[in-house]
């Protein structure tokens, strides 16, 4: 398993290329490296090619996020953001993804110090920061991810006509692991020598791949048009992998309609957690019957034969939480019931998802 290595962008197509991947990254994490919201900065750590010098959380300083994450990569967690600047850290992602996503106020100061101590900033908040930042020393840099692209238009189902594969991962719930499924899919597919794409339409595969559409941050009725852009510029890739967000049945979502419009995918990967029955921040609505539920996704793509329909080809399963063997009877369950191939790609690999989209 190795980092996240994107082909190298034309300066025509950095789009949102702000970030050099040699420069030393802080990830700021205080008092939430371990919390469901840590998921910006886990997926920093995870997929990032650059070096990360630390981890900035004062309630694990002094431990090594390897060890407190599982994630393979080792760099100290420390308590302060001049520790990090000590550190060798230039640049500071601020490493959660609460619901709402905004920025907490008592993380101010620190942002404040870091900016002044020269480090700059990655923030994949809602919150703007660079409005607070107005005076920056050369060569020192805001980079807010969640802000609509410029130059958009409407949604034309043009990526229909399209002749690739199109892959979009979709839910059960919220960070769910849909990203993940999808970066590590197109990573197996670069191994393997294809002409592989990835559309990250989230703040943390944006800071990961250095572009894409924040789909979050977009008008309702340019949502469509800013995914199929994406999918388009992508078109000469044989097999394009957008990045899904939220789910059908979460109260809070409504990006699954503009992603099944603006990529018109071929394919579906529906990304689950093994063992999960209600959504993990709305517990009193329940996850659907799967068998069922990825027919919904099927039919609502097609729209009764007006578009294509996409295949669910496979599930990508969250085993995170379960040891070796009952991730495997997890795993082995799901497929009985399925009758799709169910893996966890993060823990076991991505081989047996991508051969069925293939194939």
């Amino acid at each position: 398993m190795g980092w996240y290595s994107p082909r190298k962008l034309p300066a025509t197509e950095r789009r949102w290329l702000m970030l050099d991947p040699k420069t030393p990254l802080a990830i700021y994490m205080e008092g939430s490296l371990t919390t469901m919201i840590a998921k910006m900065g886990l997926g920093v750590l995870r997929y990032s090619q650059n070096p990360i010098v630390c981890v900035i959380d004062s309630e694990h300083a002094g431990g090594c996020a390897e060890k407190i994450t599982g994630i393979p990569r080792k760099c100290p967690v420390v308590a302060s953001v001049r520790e990090a600047v000590e550190l060798g850290a230039q640049a500071m992602i601020l490493g959660i993804a609460p619901p709402g996503g905004r920025i907490p106020e008592n993380w101010l100061a620190d942002l404040d110090q870091a900016v002044s101590l020269g480090m700059s900033l990655v923030n994949g908040l809602h919150d703007p920061l660079t409005p607070r930042y107005t005076s920056l020393a050369p060569g020192q840099w805001v980079w807010d991810l969640r802000v609509e692209p410029a130059d958009l238009s409407v949604g034309t189902g043009g990526a229909a006509g399209l002749s690739n594969r199109r892959v979009l991962t979709i839910g059960t719930d919220m960070a769910i692991g849909k990203m993940t499924a999808g970066l590590e899919l197109h990573r197996r597919a670069l191994e393997k020598g294809m002409n592989a794409e990835f559309v990250a339409t989230g703040q943390i595969g944006i800071a990961i791949t250095g572009r894409g559409v924040p789909l979050d941050a977009v008008r309702l009725d340019y949502a469509s048009g800013a995914i199929e852009r994406e999918v388009m510029a992508a078109q000469g890739a044989d097999l394009v992998l957008v990045e899904g967000q939220g789910a059908l049945s979460h109260p809070a979502s409504v990006a699954t309609l503009a992603l099944l419009r603006g990529a018109c995918p071929t394919h579906l990967v529906l990304c689950h957690k093994a063992g999960m029955t209600h959504l993990q921040k709305v517990p009193h609505i329940a996850v659907p019957e799967l068998r069922p539920y990825i027919r919904l996704y099927e039919e609502l793509a097609e729209v009764c034969g007006t578009y294509p329909r996409p295949r669910c080809v496979g599930l990508a399963i969250n085993t995170s939480h379960l040891p070796p063997n009952e991730a495997w009877d997890a795993l082995r369950a799901f497929e009985h019931q399925i009758g799709l191939p169910c893996v966890d790609p993060l823990r076991f690999g991505a081989d047996r998802l991508l051969e069925a989209i293939l194939h």
